[in-house]
């Protein structure tokens, strides 16, 4: 892994870049679609369990097209074993609807995103953000987690 700052990527961010996101703004549309053009140069955190992939493939097409956020899930896709600037980490699910995951205290963060914070919590990554409001309203936990959240559309998230 380089020396970038490492990110967890809210599947969001690839939703709004596809322009499928109605609540999101063209500025937001925009910061999403330049975040995810340069991913062969960000440093991104997966599981090593595939639950964020395979979050990513509900919303996301295999061929990379035809938007931006497709375009990032291809190269994710076709690249997350290359350990080139894609790291894999370990997150375990546990069966606990407090916690959702071994990484995490109690919490009451939506459990379709809880996959999303371990990551970047087992990777210590930045969480990247366009338009889940969740992020923003937990703040408190992402601060005791020690968390940052790169709001990529702050207008959207209030």
């Amino acid at each position: 892994m380089s020396n970038l700052a490492k990110k967890v990527i809210d599947s969001n961010v690839a939703i709004v870049a596809n322009g499928h996101s109605p609540q999101a703004s063209i500025d937001c549309e925009l910061a999403c679609i330049k975040l995810l053009a340069c991913c062969d140069q960000l440093s991104i955190c997966l599981d090593q369990t595939s639950l964020i992939m395979d979050e990513y493939a509900k919303h996301l097409s295999y061929a990379g097209n035809p938007g931006v956020g497709d375009m990032f899930f291809k190269y994710l896709h076709d690249n997350q074993y290359a350990q080139k600037n894609i790291e894999l980490v370990t997150i375990t699910p546990i069966d606990d609807e407090n916690l959702g995951f071994a990484e995490l205290p109690v919490n009451n963060f939506d459990p379709s995103d809880r996959k999303f914070l371990a990551t970047a919590v087992a990777a210590r990554a930045q969480v990247v953000n366009a338009t889940d409001s969740d992020w923003a309203e937990q703040q408190e936990l992402m601060n005791q987690l020690n968390i940052t959240v790169q709001q990529l559309c702050p207008d959207s998230c209030q």
